[in-house]
């Protein structure tokens, strides 16, 4: 293993590299069952510490263990550099298998995989944490501090959107990304998907590539869209379709209006791609 952390998507255990991977939706992180595997056995290479999880999981399986069943299949970066799928597992699963890998380092494992994922804990019952991690994020990268404020209240205003969505008997990311798409085509008079496309983004986030004020007007249909589903309490999901249509339909407004007075369209083909703000050729 590599001995130096180069990202987040790294944790580190008594000097040994642990690859991990968080999962927005799930709020959790996701480990290489390998990586642990060859920590806890002091396996020489990754090779060898692949066997010993393969002949494990084969054991585990003859007596019913349902942990295995729990390890999933996720893209992770290896030391060539390219992502392979990799077996991987949250902290529950792992604190299983541990009970069956007989390892003197054990205990000071479970110790530490319960501080790497309390640290995340904390910024689900405190979103002032998570915040805080994602301005410095955005600091890193080179945004300012006016764009990062937006950035910040955009994620906020999101997320009193999708509680609101769920409330109305919402509840899965595709409807989410219908509604959504609904929204912004009335404000933008482009999908999610085509804005992308528009700026020359590929699996990138796009609200991480608009400036102030596209951020400014995307925030006005949620909010917009928000506070008409609190007033009407839509039933459906096609009466929710036509709220975030209303919605988005205010902003797109608002939007034709400023793009008068300041003489130039607001959609911009603008990305930050690199780390800096540039411009895409017509």
């Amino acid at each position: 293993m590599k001995k130096q952390a180069k990202n987040k998507a790294i944790a580190i255990f008594e000097g040994d590299q642990i690859r991990r991977v968080w999962d927005e939706k799930k709020g959790k992180w996701y480990f290489s069952v390998i990586d642990v595997v060859q920590v806890l056995t002091s396996q020489a290479n990754y090779q060898t510490a692949r066997k010993y999880w393969n002949k494990m999981k084969e054991r585990l399986s003859k007596e019913g263990n349902e942990s295995v069943t729990n390890c999933h299949r996720l893209k992770l970066e290896a030391e060539d550099g390219k992502k392979y799928l990799t077996a991987v597992a949250d902290t529950e699963t792992l604190f299983r298998l541990i009970q069956s890998i007989p390892s003197k380092k054990a205990e000071p494992f479970k110790l530490w995989l319960a501080k790497v994922g309390y640290e995340r804990v904390k910024e689900i019952e405190n979103p002032e944490l998570l915040q805080e991690r994602m301005k410095k994020m955005y600091e890193k990268k080179g945004y300012s501090k006016e764009w990062i404020d937006k950035r910040l209240r955009g994620m906020a205003i999101r997320q009193n959107l999708t509680d609101e969505w769920k409330e109305r008997g919402v509840n899965d990311g595709k409807s989410f990304a219908i509604l959504t798409a609904e929204i912004s085509k009335a404000a933008f008079g482009l999908t999610p998907s085509e804005y992308k496309k528009h700026k020359g983004l590929k699996r990138e986030n796009l609200r991480d590539h608009m400036d102030e004020l596209e951020l400014i007007f995307g925030m006005l249909g949620e909010k917009v869209t928000t506070e008409i589903s609190k007033k009407e309490k839509p039933e459906t999901f096609n009466k929710n379709k036509k709220v975030a249509k209303r919605g988005g339909s205010v902003a797109g407004g608002a939007r034709k209006q400023a793009e008068k007075e300041i003489g130039r369209s607001v959609v911009s083909k603008k990305n930050f791609i690199g780390g800096q703000e540039v411009e895409e050729l017509e």
